[in-house]
């Protein structure tokens, strides 16, 4: 073994990734004292995606004060790479479901607004390149929160400015952009999305993914004829038809407003990451990658770590082995993608508290990839 890449997610509430990736670097040099171990802080576009990519860019983590969801100001968090032009954000860190209580009907009132402000933060501090994550959102309003913190201005039939939430889209008439971020045009900006929803409609933002943040029915239809509108306006202004755009529901229709919007590109996290990261090109003299996540089973094949890791190794004729605290129910298809073995990190059967023991788990990732050197340098199979 000459060569391997450590591409672990996160145990969410146990180690991180550089965490997991330094226990595997010392199970191989346990056995392989020679070997070229990168370890790579990876995620799929969700919670840790900050971490994992400032960590891996030679970044730094920053703080900004925003309005939260419903106004509230709250401290969110980003990170600025080494690069002093790229920002990592995630929307949940502004505008996220868990910065406010569940209550029934709080999606109707719930604005992307400080995630506008988190981007704008981030423009004044140089930034033209943004990463953002948008997962775990509290929102419905279709993006228009955050566009307004960048400027732009929402009307009403009297011309009036409408306030930015998931209860108002239907009033929206025009908009304008007059008053836009003055350095807004020179940003590039890449999403990362974790569902495929389209816009509107039985599977678009509204119906899915509202009523998990307090939507009764009712609310439900009428955040998906705001949808509709605003995807009408959006197409009759701009000629782009939200509806085909494969994620434009994430985040309550944030991935719609921006790709429409800020010119983004719109992709699955973990690719993100990897694009980021430039894995094809650390892929080209591996011998072996390791990779894994807290849990591994047929959700794993819908955008997470190990699936993304797995196909792009594949390309090339690297194996992939896998570590996971959980693997339930796994899927053939993870093998067909890529996956050549799956290995759980618990020698035996043990309580929830203790597997999440970050020390616990620490010396059994390393027991277990010292014990897979092995056997590839015994040369049995």
């Amino acid at each position: 073994m000459k060569h391997i890449i450590l591409a672990i997610d996160s145990f969410k509430g146990c180690l991180s990734s550089a965490e997991l990736g330094k226990a595997a670097a010392e199970g191989v040099r346990a056995v392989f004292p020679a070997c070229q171990t990168t370890i790579l802080p990876v995620a799929d576009g969700g919670e840790g995606t900050v971490d994992a990519l400032t960590q891996a860019t030679g970044g730094e983590i920053v703080k900004a004060t925003v309005h939260g969801p419903l106004g509230q100001p709250v401290e969110a968090r980003y990170g600025i790479a080494a690069d002093r032009r790229t920002a990592i954000l995630e929307m949940a860190s502004a505008s996220g479901l868990a910065l406010i209580p569940y209550n029934i009907g709080n999606v109707m009132e719930a604005s992307t607004y400080g995630t506008g402000e988190l981007i704008a933060d981030a423009i004044r501090r140089g930034c033209r390149r943004i990463l953002m994550g948008i997962g775990g959102s509290a929102t419905n309003d279709a993006g228009v929160g955050m566009l307004q913190a960048l400027g732009f201005r929402f009307l009403g039939a009297a011309g009036e400015n409408i306030r930015p939430c998931g209860g108002n889209l239907e009033r929206i008439r025009s908009y304008d952009a007059i008053h836009v971020h003055p350095e807004l045009a020179s940003c590039r900006f890449r999403v990362a999305v974790d569902v495929d929803n389209p816009f509107y409609g039985p599977e678009g933002a509204a119906y899915v993914f509202a009523p998990q943040k307090g939507a009764t029915p009712e609310m439900v239809r009428q955040l998906d004829r705001g949808l509709q509108h605003f995807s009408a306006l959006v197409l009759q202004e701009k000629g782009i038809d939200l509806q085909q755009i494969p994620g434009s529901g994430a985040a309550g229709g944030l991935g719609g407003a921006c790709h429409a919007f800020l010119g983004a590109e719109l992709l699955p996290g973990i690719e993100m990451v990897l694009r980021e990261l430039d894995f094809d090109r650390l892929l080209a003299d591996a011998d072996l990658v390791i990779t894994g996540e807290g849990k591994i089973d047929r959700q794993t094949l819908r955008g997470k770590v190990v699936a993304g890791v797995a196909r792009h190794a594949r390309e090339r004729g690297i194996p992939v082995i896998a570590l996971t605290g959980n693997a339930t129910d796994l899927s053939p298809a993870l093998y067909d993608m890529g996956m050549t073995a799956c290995f759980p990190i618990h020698p035996a059967p043990v309580s929830l508290g203790k597997a999440m023991e970050a020390e616990y788990a620490r010396e059994n990732v390393r027991k277990v990839v010292e014990e897979m050197m092995r056997v590839m340098k015994a040369k049995i199979f």
